[in-house]
Formats: structure tokens, sequence, C-alpha cells
């Protein structure tokens, strides 16, 4: 069978090549690092931490933010970022919204305040290096740089950092930077993180090694690796592992958690013995475990498999999940004060009054984590006093009036300027939210890669909610051990520190795509169709042939090398252009069927080289099991060789 990269040969572009032998290498990993820095770059919030690779057991998190919120540990900082009128970076987090906050209504509406826009990476259909967002006063900003002032703003604050720890300064090229992302994000998310980096400055492309992308529940599932008993709570069994009495309410296991970790919280060193949890030593091979990564944003399940004796990670199913984040809550909220005093006035109050907009979601914001499955009394939200007067003004009649004239009765007004809500009426906002995980995850139990798992871990700032706790459990009933850990919003960046520092630890990950090249077959009477017939030189060819590389859902080795040799079929050849295709679906014949798409380009000038041999040798190699993919071609007579990086950001 010859086979050929059709460089479009319906345009009567190149001859081709054909094939040698397929084979499979292992490659070996990059230069060293004194210290690793993890950035979890969150949807709801954000932070770093870090660890110095002689002493890989103590994992530090970042010095406390200026700013907080009542109600909410400020262990990370919130994912805001406020640039000035004429678009410059001007701060990040609490800082950003304290300023923000405190600017007139006349001076605030012209500055761009940004907050949740990490979900436009997952909801975007055509993702690309302009895709846009929206600041809070309607003005739109180019996505790539809201998060490479995001990154840069990270990097200025734990080169700071380490230059205090270390007492000279501290030079960005002794750091590997780690960036989490979530598993269910496609090709072209994570592709456009790394994009952010490089325009932050936060690593070159010279240097590609010094940047890792890390997926969220892998990290998680490093760090669950290592807790000990008294590091979590755990669900299934009646006895909290504090030494703490055992009690029957969800929620109480994890209040006197939160005490414990607030106790311990002066400390922002975390210790990481160097050995297994005795969790983990329950494991035995072959053990199975979910991971269930509960985010702001999304929802991001991962099946792990243990395989002895190093204890490496296997993944067993591809990740899955979905926009189910606790900003689902949020937009419930949103939608019962539509309902209350109308979408017309919410739409004008958000862009006219868009701090007081901010200030109204952060008081949800602690109320809404005061929410339980058992609670009896009422919860207040304050209405921000500008609410009450921007709605006497475009209505001409009360707030009050708005609660009474509305048919929703579970929402009160009280005499002191809040909306009281009953405990039911603030489990509803939960409920659509929760739904989707629940469906999911029985969705995901279904499947027979998923039969007997031996514990779920529950990680992610919305783990910590009872009501979802509870929804899990539930649904479970006993067949699974829930776990979770203590200090659960940091999980995953104590995890991606952990990755950064061995990266090897995942051996195993399932190919998320099928990718393959372009090629010209011999044509088949009866197998292939007529339309893609092309004669060339008395040659029957048929046209745009996919020759697969990987298929998706295919384990990959980490850094596993897939290897294809071809040859041109005319010696004259001068260029050899090879194109790189790939699809969501597991099995491809040719590359103009619909969902195919073309990700990268290599091109091989073998120009002014005469080879010896009868028939010149190209390489092409990919190499898949990492997070993010690369690929080369080799004029094997010549040693020339190109690398291309798949861009999935180009359409």
């Amino acid at each position: 069978m010859i086979m050929a990269n059709p460089s479009l040969s319906k345009s009567g572009g190149d001859p081709g090549i054909t094939p040698l032998s397929p084979s499979h290498i292992q490659v070996q990993s990059g230069p060293s690092f004194v210290v690793v820095v993890a950035i979890d770059f969150g949807t709801t919030s954000s932070g770093y931490a870090y660890a110095f690779t002689k002493e890989p057991e103590c994992i530090h998190t970042m010095r406390r933010w200026e700013g907080g919120d009542p109600g909410v540990s400020n262990q990370k900082t919130p994912t805001t970022i406020l640039l000035t009128p004429d678009r410059k970076f001007h701060s990040f987090g609490y800082a950003a919204r304290d300023f923000y906050h405190d600017l007139d209504p006349s001076e605030s509406k012209h500055w761009l305040y940004l907050e949740k826009f990490k979900m436009k990476l997952h909801t975007t259909a055509n993702l690309s290096i302009d895709t846009e967002i929206h600041a809070a006063n309607g003005k739109r900003v180019k996505a790539l740089d809201i998060f490479a002032y995001a990154l840069a703003f990270f990097k200025e604050q734990a080169l700071k950092e380490l230059s205090d720890q270390t007492g000279s300064e501290f030079d960005n090229s002794n750091v590997r930077w780690v960036i989490t992302v979530p598993a269910i994000w496609k090709m072209p998310a994570k592709q456009f993180m790394r994009e952010a980096a490089y325009k932050s400055a936060l690593v070159s492309r010279e240097n590609p090694e010094q940047l890792i992308i890390a997926l969220e529940p892998e990290a998680a599932s490093i760090y669950c690796r290592k807790l000990r008993l008294h590091q979590m709570v755990d669900l299934g069994t009646q006895t909290t592992q504090n030494g703490f009495s055992p009690n029957e309410n969800v929620g109480s296991g994890m209040t006197q958690a939160k005490e414990h970790v607030r106790r311990n919280r002066q400390s922002r060193t975390f210790l990481v013995e160097n050995v297994i949890g005795e969790l983990w030593s329950e494991l035995e091979e072959g053990d199975r475990y979910v991971v269930m990564d509960c985010g702001g944003g999304t929802v991001d399940l991962t099946v792990h498999q243990i395989r002895l004796p190093e204890g490496h990670l296997k993944e067993l199913y591809k990740a899955s999940g979905g926009p189910y984040g606790s900003i689902g809550v949020d937009y419930e909220f949103e939608k019962l004060l539509c309902k209350i005093f109308g979408q017309d006035f919410i739409d004008q109050f958000k862009i006219k009054r868009p701090a007081a907009w901010v200030d109204l979601m952060i008081a949800f914001e602690s109320r809404k984590r005061a929410a339980a499955p058992d609670r009896t009394n009422p919860l207040n939200i304050n209405l921000p006093f500008s609410f009450i007067d921007y709605y006497k003004k475009f209505r001409g009649h009360s707030v009050d009036h708005a609660l009474r004239k509305s048919n929703v009765d579970f929402v009160k007004w009280s005499s002191q300027g809040m909306l009281r809500m009953t405990p039911d009426a603030m489990n509803n906002l939960f409920k659509p939210t929760i739904d989707h995980i629940i469906q999911h995850l029985t969705e995901l139990f279904e499947k027979p890669e998923v039969s007997d798992i031996k514990f779920l871990f529950l990680v992610g700032g919305f783990a910590e909610s009872a009501l979802l706790q509870q929804a899990v459990q539930n649904m479970l009933r006993g067949r699974s051990r829930i776990i979770i850990p203590h200090d659960v919003g940091l999980t995953i960046l104590k995890g991606a520190v952990l990755f950064g520092l061995d990266p090897s630890v995942i051996k195993v990950r399932r190919s998320p795509l099928t990718y393959g090249v372009g090629v010209l077959n011999r044509f088949v009477e009866g197998k292939h169709p007529p339309e893609k017939l092309l004669i060339k030189d008395g040659t029957r060819w048929c046209t745009d042939v996919f020759d697969t590389f990987i298929a998706a859902d295919q384990s990959v080795a980490l850094g596993e090398m897939v290897k294809r040799s071809y040859t041109p079929a005319k010696p004259s050849q001068q260029i050899i252009v090879i194109h790189v295709y790939c699809s969501e679906k597991e099995s491809v014949g040719f590359i103009s069927e619909p969902g195919v798409r073309k990700c990268g380009t290599l091109r091989l000038d073998v120009s002014g080289t005469e080879s010896s041999a009868p028939r010149r040798e190209i390489q092409t190699l990919m190499q898949f099991g990492d997070t993010e993919i690369r690929a080369m071609a080799v004029d094997v007579s010549t040693g020339r060789t190109v690398k291309a990086s798949i861009d999935f950001l180009s359409h």
C-alpha cells in the first residue's frame, strides 16, 4: 500500500510518500529547577503555592492577601482583574475589587472590571487568539490580554516572595511553573493558557519545558495519595478522623475540619510526608477511585487506577464533567432577582451600578456558604442601599412592594433592609447545579470501566458545600467511600506542586482526540469512493485518506512517541508538507469527514540535498501522553528536522 502526504493533492499538490514501518519509542524528561511554583487559576478564586526541589516535602502556600471577606477563607484571592480606563493593568484579586468598589460611580463606569472570565475558555466554541470577553461596564477586551495580565501578576507575586525568602533577587529561569486547567477542557483552551503564559513572559517560547499544563483532577489525585487520616473527613464511616465524636450530621465533620485548618492557618507551610497516606495503603494493585473536582466553573471527573509497586496512576476513563461549578448557584440567584425585580431592572443596575452589583454578589456568597441540608432558620442577604434607591427611581415603587407583588413567597423583605430567604429557597438555588452533577456522576458509575470504585475523593472549593456532600452521599448509597480532604480548596494547588516536582507520577493517560495525517493510498475499486479518485502520472490514487496515529480514548504512556516513516513517491520532490488532523471520533476514514480539523503542519524542505539511498526516508514523530502534543518530521538521509507545535487556535 502506498501512502502519501496529500498537500491537498486535489489542487495538484506534491506527489506524495510511501510508508516504511511504524514504531513506538519513549523519551526522557528535561532540565532541573530550583523551585516549582504552581498557579491554580480558578474561575472564582486563584492562588499559588511552591516547593523547593531540595525540600519537596515542604509546600508553601502564598502570603495572606490584603482584603478578604467575612465568612470565607482567604487563602486564595478572587479571580478578579481591574484595568484602567486606558486598558492598562491596575490590580488583581481583593485589591482590584476594593479599589473598583471605592471609585465614584461616574468614574467606575470607565474602568474595566472582570470576574469569572475563565469560563469563557470552556464555553467558547471557536476559541482563538482573538476571542474577546466583556468587562462589567459592557466593554470588550481580548481574553488573551486578560489571562496574560493575571499570569504576570502571579509571576511577580511569587518571585517577590521567593526573593524575600532567599534574601536575594530570585531568577525566573530557576522556576518550573505549573498551571492547572480542568481535564475536560478541549485542546484549544489548554493551548490558550500556554499562549497567555508566553505573552506574560512567565516562560519563553524557546523554553517551553519550563511550563507544565497540569490537569486539575490529576493534581488532586497526587495530593490525595499523601493524605493522612487526620487530614480528611471520611463520609463513608460515621467516625470522623479527628478524634472528635461521631456525629450523624454531614456538615459538622466539615465544620470541625475547618476549625482544625483555621487553627493551623498561621503556618503557611504544609508538610507532605514522604510516605503514602494510610488510606492509600489500603489500595491494592488495580484498585480504582474517582476524583471529583468541584470548582467554581466546572465539575471534572477522572477515574484513576493504582499501579504498584510505585503507586503510579493510570487514567481509566477519559475525563468527563461539564460547566456545573458553584457559579451556577450565583446564576440561579440572579434569575431569582430578575423574577422579583424584572430582568430589565437587573440588566440596567449591573451596568449603571456595577460596584454595588459586586457588593450584592459578595453578600450572597457568604450566605451561600451557610446553606446546609438541616438548616431551619432563614438566611438574610444585605441589599446595598444603592439597589433600593435605584429600584425606586427606576420603577417608581419600593423594593418591599416588588416583593409583595411578585409570586415568590419564600423570599421576604425584612425591615432591616435585607432579603430574607427560607432555607428551602436557598437550597432550591443549588438544585439545578447539584442535579447536573449527580446526573453526571450516575452516568459515569454506569460505565463498565467504572465498576468497583473504592474511594470517591471530593475536592475543589464547591466540595465544601454540605448540600453537595449530602447529594453525593445519597446517590452513592455506600457503593464507595467519600473522602474529603480538610483544606479541600487547596488540594489542587498542593497536588500541582507535587506534580511539578515529579511529572512522571501519572504514567498513562487517555487521548482525548484521534490524531493522524492526511495521505494518498493506492485506489482500490469497490473500497474507495469514486469521487476520491486522483490519477497522476498513470497511477490511480485515493485522496484525503486519514492515517491514524492514535485514536480517541486510547491509552498513552507518558512521553510516548508514535513514529511513522514515509518516502517520497517522486524522487524529485523538493518540499514535503505533512498535515496533522484531529477529530473527537474514534475511527476516521477520511480527512474530509465532518468534525475532522487540521491542527498542525510539518513542512520539510529537502531541496539541494541529493540522497544516495534508493528511497529517501522521511520520519514523522508525534509525542503523546503529556497534557500537550508535539510533532516533528526528520529527513533521515540529511538529519534535517522540523518541529511543529500543534495549533488548535487558528481557524
